[in-house]
């Protein structure tokens, strides 16, 4: 039986990043249950960045993974501008409240002025210039590639049966065979609580929602320079892509189990008539739909950290539809407490303590 210092359980993007920044210090084994890496939150992903997009508590993170991927060349610019209604005065100022101070740029503008066709009814905007399109692909490839230079054994199929801990270590029964690791991380998404069972440990109450996506064809096709365009109270967003398409969602979250979800059609004609009471644009064609999973704690924050129960266990979840976005400072981060490491310098501003999974008793 092949033993390793670490086994994730979880090959998107918060497992593929983790074993990237611990494999030049451990032999690291990455399971994954489906034939491929990537196949349900991370390959389904909207992808964009945007600093503001998770709320507060999210956005040390994000901010602290800019760099990184712009370094990486996976950022492009986009803009992000945030609409509501004049009866909506009320969440627009609690919405720059909530991020005063924390060196988000933020401007209230009239979003009519930026996106022609907007209904005249939409009069309050703010404008987020940071916000930018994300390679989710080419960032997920490059996260698995490093991995495999530092060393990381990929398994695909190989779907956690049992786990337990025995003398020290963990004995993993896998779909792939049986293995061995010193320490063993639950970076499975959807499937964490199930995950955190089959070690033995308490669920964190970590749920999967389904959220619906389309891709359109609209007259017009999007504006040259049209941003990411996202209602505040959180009906819908939508942004421009490649060909003068439009992706659009409803921002919709149904609590789902665990499964390679797909888009329901209620959700799809929602989506379409919020967008076009937003927009006197005509939806030409529905060329594509899809959906995917976002798995988020009680409280809707990341959990990285030790089993508080549970020894040699360590959570990697619960990163909703943010994982893309801070997968950079979240691997760091995660990487220094699973290895007992001073943290990065680029993390090392942020405290883990309101990440870590004991926050749950």
């Amino acid at each position: 039986m092949t033993r390793y210092d670490i086994a994730i359980v979880g090959a998107g993007i918060a497992g593929a990043s983790l074993a990237a920044e611990v494999a030049p210090h451990a032999r690291v084994l990455l399971l994954e249950a489906e034939d491929r890496p990537g196949y349900h939150a991370t390959g389904r992903s909207a992808a964009f960045w945007s600093e503001t997009y998770g709320g507060p508590g999210v956005q040390p993170l994000t901010t602290a993974s800019g760099p990184a991927l712009r370094a990486g060349g996976f950022l492009d610019p986009l803009g992000s501008l945030h609409i509501g209604r004049t009866s909506e005065r009320a969440a627009i100022d609690a919405f720059l409240a909530a991020f005063e101070g924390s060196g988000v740029e933020l401007h209230a503008v009239d979003p009519r002025a930026r996106l022609p066709g907007l209904r005249e009814e939409w009069a309050l905007g703010i404008w987020e210039p940071s916000c930018e399109y994300i390679d989710v692909g080419a960032l997920h490839a490059a996260a698995l590639a490093e991995a495999r230079r530092a060393g990381v054994e990929l398994m695909v199929s190989a779907g956690l049966k049992a786990a337990a801990y025995e003398g020290g270590r963990w004995r993993l029964d896998t779909r792939a065979g049986q293995f061995e690791a010193d320490l063993l991380v639950n970076a499975a998404g959807a499937w964490a609580d199930s995950v955190a069972q089959s070690a033995g440990a308490r669920p964190l109450g970590i749920q999967p929602y389904r959220r619906t996506m389309l891709q359109l064809r609209t007259d017009p096709a999007p504006p040259p320079g049209c941003p990411h365009v996202v209602h505040i109270g959180g009906s819908f967003y939508f942004k421009p892509e490649a060909g003068g398409r439009l992706w659009l969602t409803p921002h919709d979250e149904t609590a789902t189990d665990p499964c390679d979800v797909a888009p329901e059609e209620l959700d799809v004609a929602t989506a379409i008539d919020r967008f076009e009471q937003a927009v006197d644009w005509r939806v030409e064609a529905l060329e594509h739909k899809w959906a995917g999973l976002r798995s988020f704690a009680p409280d809707r924050l990341p959990v990285y950290g030790f089993d508080p129960a549970v020894k040699g266990l360590f959570w990697c979840a619960g990163q909703g539809g943010f994982g893309i976005q801070t997968a950079p400072a979240g691997a760091k981060l995660a990487a220094a407490l699973l290895l007992g490491r001073a943290p990065d310098p680029e993390v090392a501003a942020i405290d883990p303590s309101g990440y870590a999974p004991a926050r749950f008793g």
